[in-house]
């Protein structure tokens, strides 16, 4: 934000070396376990039908999404949604890509708590993330005198908030993933196991990346305050 601002790298860059990290193990397991056909030879979209099947889930739809790697179960219209590179691929990550977001339709079905707690906050947080740091601008930098700065910390916290909330939602769905697949059978062999568990546990740094990099920019946000109000004193 404060570019200018030396401090500002003193909070930011670790988190943003940990999401860029993050980044390249999220496209280095996905990659590698891309080019590994898993031994039962199906594709993400026929074993996401399978899994849904095994778990009860059969007003769960299967349906395509544009974007690499944009894979995502939508708990409001119950459609879990696959990329090209997963929905037609027979390879070992699009089953850990599929059960994963399985995992998180057993979340919704169980009525999992967490779950429902993000899925609460997304329309408030989605809101709030670009208001925020509005309302904190303007506040520090043009009514110094007024509340309006922590108003905007207070509202931009909700982000640092749902990451947060969104971990543990994550890891669980992650967890479950790797029991629906053992379970079933879809995963044949310690190869198949490790690769599955590698790009889940990719994934999961993208989760841990995202609160870092949440919790970096709202401690400056509140450094910025209160070093501020000590040199107004």
């Amino acid at each position: 934000m404060f570019f200018w601002d030396p401090m500002y790298f003193v909070f930011a860059l670790p988190a943003l070396i940990l999401g860029f990290y993050a980044q390249m193990k999220v496209q280095g397991a996905f990659n590698r376990y891309s080019a590994m056909p898993n031994r039962k030879g199906i594709s993400g979209s026929q074993a996401a039908r399978y899994l849904l099947s095994a778990s009860d889930l059969r007003n769960v739809n299967v349906e395509g999404a544009q974007r690499l790697l944009a894979d995502h179960y939508d708990p409001r219209s119950r459609i879990l949604r696959l990329s090209p590179a997963v929905a037609t691929e027979p390879s070992v990550a699009a089953l850990g890509v599929v059960a994963h977001e399985v995992g998180h339709a057993l979340q919704d079905k169980e009525a999992y708590v967490p779950l429902q707690i993000r899925s609460g906050l997304v329309p408030v947080v989605s809101f709030g993330s670009w208001l925020g740091p509005i309302l904190f601008l303007i506040g520090f930098l043009f009514l110094p005198k007024s509340n309006l700065a922590w108003i905007g910390v207070i509202v931009f916290s909700l982000s640092a908030v749902f990451a947060l909330v969104t971990l543990p939602v994550e890891l669980d769905a992650s967890r479950r993933a790797l029991q629906l697949l053992t379970t079933t059978g879809l995963v044949v062999g310690t190869e198949e196991k490790q690769g599955v568990s590698e790009v889940l546990s990719a994934a999961a740094w993208t989760y841990v990346a995202a609160v870092a990099q949440a919790l970096s920019t709202l401690l400056y946000y509140v450094f910025l305050l209160t070093g501020f109000s000590r040199r107004r004193d």
